[in-house]
């Protein structure tokens, strides 16, 4: 018995021996950092100094046009590219789902690739492509579409049209695979009953497969709005960060400016991020309470 307890006791020690170095790193890069953090969003700090503000930052957001145009931006992006890429994602899956289709497995790597594909890459890809004398520009001027080249980086409007595509181009697959996983979970006899009894392809679509898909779209409307509202890759890598104009600034990449390029403040940019992770939330609780409540009894 007494060995027993020994030995117990061996695992006990073994096993925190074993997860101790993930704490210690979880502590110093997780906990620590969100805790100083509500130390940091009452102080206007650059690092070596700071001084107390309380709640000056926020009082200072209130009137900060460039960041709450770039909130709008988010927006923008958010409202418009979140149900086109989840409307092409799920017509997609739906479409390689179908036992008949050929190709299944190539398609679906090519879809999802962009996902997984470098910045760098995009970054190359797209800038060839939206030149004033890009690919794009002189096949669309080719086919008589448009007879003067379109500033897809230049002018501010088609800079946003930009974005939203980069970000389409991106996350449609990988948003589609999450689909495809949920399509293959749908018992295939419920199809044929409803076959049985005379349903057609859109109505299985409207009446069966939607409504089953409700988790998915709930998780797929969520994480999109988080990654939206977080989005700094393709505006920092197409746009430079927000030009023209700013037409293209995200909470993002402007809280990054103020933290390490422009003015250093990170109790400021701290803040902003707050303001961010808040709005993230309430969006999605607001996504659950809507989408969750609608989702069929099991």
């Amino acid at each position: 018995m007494q060995k027993q307890r020994s030995y117990q006791s061996y695992l006990n020690r073994f096993g925190w021996l074993c997860v101790t170095p993930a704490i210690v790193l979880f502590c110093l890069f997780m906990l620590y950092p969100i805790l100083s953090s509500l130390y940091y969003v009452t102080q206007k700090w650059r690092g070596a100094t700071s001084t107390f503000i309380g709640l000056g930052n926020f009082v200072r957001m209130l009137h900060d046009q460039v960041f709450l145009q770039a909130l709008g931006n988010n927006f923008i992006f958010m409202a418009v590219q979140i149900p086109i890429m989840v409307f092409l994602a799920l017509f997609l899956a739906v479409l390689l789902n179908q036992e008949v289709q050929k190709l299944r497995g190539p398609l679906r790597l090519a879809i999802f690739l962009p996902s997984v594909t470098s910045l760098v890459v995009v970054s190359v890809l797209f800038r060839m492509l939206l030149q004033t004398n890009g690919m794009l520009n002189n096949l669309l001027i080719g086919a008589h579409i448009i007879k003067e080249p379109i500033g897809w980086l230049s002018d501010p409007f088609w800079a946003k049209v930009t974005i939203i595509l980069a970000m389409t181009w991106r996350w449609t697959g990988y948003n589609m695979v999450f689909f495809l996983v949920g399509l293959q979970s749908i018992d295939p006899q419920i199809y044929e009953a409803a076959e049985v009894d005379g349903a057609s392809k859109s109505r299985q679509l409207f009446q069966i497969t939607i409504p089953l898909l409700l988790p998915v779209i709930l998780f797929s409307l969520v994480t999109s709005t988080s990654g939206t509202m977080q989005l700094f890759d393709e505006p920092n890598i197409l746009t430079q960060g927000g030009q023209p104009y700013n037409s293209t600034m995200t909470a993002a990449v402007y809280i990054y400016r103020q933290a390490f390029l422009v003015n250093g403040n990170f109790g400021y940019a701290t803040a902003l991020s707050y303001v961010v992770v808040l709005i993230s939330g309430i969006f999605a609780f607001i996504q659950m309470r809507l989408l969750g409540q609608r989702e069929p009894d099991k």
